[in-house]
């Protein structure tokens, strides 16, 4: 099995990122043999995609080594202590969107960081989102989350001043096509500086903001 799983000790000095695993597609061995490691190392370690009947597989052999959340999938070992530092807010248009929001808030506070949550706040109600503009603009990074036509980003990258992240996800009908339209609406915003991940990668969006976060730590 050490042939199939060759994990990243390292990579949080080289990077400022710990290595994570994407549980889809893996094996209860090839996860069970992550698992062994992580513990003889004494590493932390966070599990993305990790649905619910593979954690319960794993929780039964290694207990109480993983920490878990069914709604982002998600799991942690040994995660950092959390810090009020009031840096990031996670946002989605819709309650479809909260699944990938939990799994970037989740990734944030495996390192650390407690993200300020603001959901189901689109454009089709607009008032829901400016009347907690003032909380949004405190943050230096907003992750917002939305599928179908995704405009959101789009909004907040013309009404805030930290980084704006954006996320599309494969919520929507017909021609969303799976968050590919919420994709290109993003790629094509003109709100000027908008970061744009793949689709429902909430994960991809924390690590993005922490490594800004991490770049302000080192020079302020």
């Amino acid at each position: 099995m050490s042939g199939e799983v060759n994990l990243d000790f390292d990579r949080q000095n080289r990077t400022g990122l710990a290595e994570a695993v994407f549980c889809a597609g893996k094996s209860h061995a090839q996860l069970s043999f992550v698992c062994a490691q992580v513990g003889a190392e004494n590493k932390s370690m966070l599990f993305t995609r990790l649905d619910g009947e593979m954690h319960a597989r794993l929780a039964a052999e290694f207990p109480d080594m993983i920490e878990y959340d069914e709604v982002s999938q998600t799991g942690f070992h040994r995660p950092r202590p959390l810090t009020d530092d009031r840096s990031v807010a996670v946002v989605t248009g819709g309650s479809s969107d909260v699944p990938v929001a939990r799994e970037a808030s989740r990734s944030l506070q495996f390192y650390g960081h407690d993200a300020l949550a603001i959901d189901d706040v689109g454009v089709a109600g607009l008032w829901r989102v400016t009347e907690r503009l003032d909380e949004i603009r405190e943050r230096k990074v907003v992750i917002c989350i939305a599928g179908m036509d995704a405009a959101l980003p789009t909004v907040l990258g013309g009404l805030v001043p930290g980084v704006v992240i954006g996320v599309p996800t494969s919520a929507g009908y017909g021609m969303t096509r799976g968050g590919e339209t919420a994709l290109q609406s993003m790629l094509c915003s003109c709100s000027p500086g908008l970061m744009v991940v793949n689709i429902d990668n909430g994960y991809g969006a924390a690590c993005a903001a922490i490594r800004v976060l991490n770049q302000l730590d080192q020079t302020s």
